[in-house]
């Protein structure tokens, strides 16, 4: 039991450095029933007597218990608990701990859907950033179709307002923009304390003006965000046909910019394609940084789904996590909705969860599909046909005028139409890169908006594909 000795004798360590840090109450209630299992692979597992006990260490004194183990184990220790769930049988779930940012209060989230008050909260340490802490970079898993954007990330949560101003972070739904943004948020509250930050959806933004206009508050609500240190927007597509709200977030975001301050916003889709919003706010958006988040590949899939079942404290097999990977390619949220049905029907039928008991969930969650959805392909093959060109055509090097148009209509309808990436789009139509791609979106949004023979044509191309 060389394991469970080296387990003790650094557990004993980090209740020298928790003994001082909290009462003699806390210690005795909290943290002497507290048993060390095991310490290998650089993870300290602690055994406790229930799921409640886990829940309230979690909740009081996670952050506590990680700078203890951080302290006298070394950073990057993970937090494993090994919990009693059934004395009589002395059955145990074993449960990976939250990688929650100590920056951050748990209470936040419970506040996360009320709207921040524009006439409070003048002194830094009032101000709630309303970030969901559970939301790091620790948590934050890492594969080649989200690197670039979690690289750029990192790099604007150590330096805000220096690197990449605004950031502007797009992606289909379900990809990990709202955890990435948080993330930001999180690490810039642990190593600047004294910024302002806070993270607010477009939704809540719009409710927060149409408030102050109603009780006679704009002004207070304009100074409110001009204290604004890092202001995080999410879904700012929202904004999209709401002028009044749009000329208010323009001035606001003039006031932040000059004045050295960090935004950061996202959408579902990149600037080029955002309709019903002002060009002037549009070329602000572009002005720092655009990043894309791609949905996830089969790898980085697997690698959530491990994640998740290690923190579920689940047992579940590769040739099932394969499965699952390779058949539900929509986003994180489908992946994770996947693993915590089969959780339920795991309890309730009182069965192991297998291959077949995998197929039948996954065929329920995706057989909603039954349209086929389109492809770069499908949109290549229709646009080719209505201006009667050739498909390799537009896979050459000719510059002529009308096959360029067919390649850039043909790339629009693709960003617009398919959750494929600029770079992957690029690369299916002439080899082209990324911003090739949204220079073209770009063309053919503003020929739509002024000439209406030409958008006849799109609406006509569309019409064949079947999508509105």
């Amino acid at each position: 039991m060389i394991e469970g000795n080296q387990a003790i004798t650094l557990w004993n360590k980090c209740l020298m450095f928790i003994r001082d840090n909290v009462n003699a109450t806390a210690f005795k209630t909290w943290f002497e029933p507290i048993v060390p299992l095991k310490y290998e692979n650089k993870a300290l597992t602690i055994g406790v007597p229930s799921p409640f006990f886990y829940e309230y260490l979690e909740e009081k004194y996670v952050g506590l218990l990680r700078a203890a183990i951080y302290k006298e184990i070394g950073e990057g220790t993970e937090l494993m608990y090994s919990i009693l769930t059934d004395k009589t049988n002395q059955i145990t779930v074993n449960i990976e701990g939250k990688k929650r940012s100590q920056a951050v209060q748990q209470g936040n989230i419970q506040n996360a859907n009320k709207t921040p008050n524009p006439l409070q909260a003048q002194v830094v340490q009032d101000l709630d950033p309303h970030l969901n802490p559970n939301y790091n970079f620790d948590n934050f898993i890492k594969g080649t179709s989200n690197e670039f954007s979690r690289t750029v990330a990192e790099t604007v949560a150590q330096n805000p307002a220096r690197t990449f101003n605004p950031l502007f972070i797009y992606g289909p739904s379900g990809v990990g923009k709202t955890h990435l943004v948080n993330a930001i948020g999180t690490r810039i509250k642990e190593l600047y304390p004294e910024k302002r930050v806070l993270y607010v959806s477009a939704h809540l933004f719009q409710v927060q003006y149409t408030d102050s206009v109603r009780t006679n508050h704009f002004n207070d609500f304009i100074t409110f965000y001009q204290t604004i240190d890092v202001l995080i927007i999410d879904d700012i597509q929202e904004f999209a046909g709401v002028t009044k709200t749009q000329n208010t977030f323009f001035h606001i975001f003039n006031h932040l910019h000059q004045n050295g301050k960090q935004l950061i916003l996202t959408s579902d889709r990149a600037p080029v394609m955002l309709q019903g919003m002002e060009d002037r706010l549009l070329t602000r958006f572009k002005w720092g940084l655009v990043a894309e988040l791609e949905k996830p590949d089969t790898e980085l899939r697997k690698n959530i789904l491990r994640n998740k079942i290690r923190q579920d404290g689940l047992t579940i097999s590769e040739s099932v996590i394969s499965y699952i990977a390779e058949n539900v390619n929509e986003s994180v949220r489908e992946l994770e909705g996947i693993v915590n049905s089969l959780l339920a029907q795991s309890i309730l039928f009182k069965r192991d969860i297998d291959i077949e008991l995998t197929q039948r969930i996954v065929r329920k969650a995706v057989k909603c599909a039954e349209v086929k959805p389109v492809t770069v392909e499908d949109i290549i093959e229709k646009v080719c046909e209505y201006y009667k060109v050739d498909t390799s055509t537009i896979h050459t090097k000719t510059r002529k005028r009308e096959v360029v148009q067919v390649r850039q209509v043909a790339m629009y309808l693709a960003k617009k139409h398919t959750d494929t990436s600029s770079s992957k789009i690029g690369q299916m139509i002439g080899k082209k890169d990324h911003a090739t791609v949204l220079h073209a979106c770009k063309i053919v949004k503003d020929q739509v908006d002024v000439d209406k023979a030409f958008k006849a044509e799109i609406d006509e191309i569309e019409t064949t594909l079947r999508v509105r």
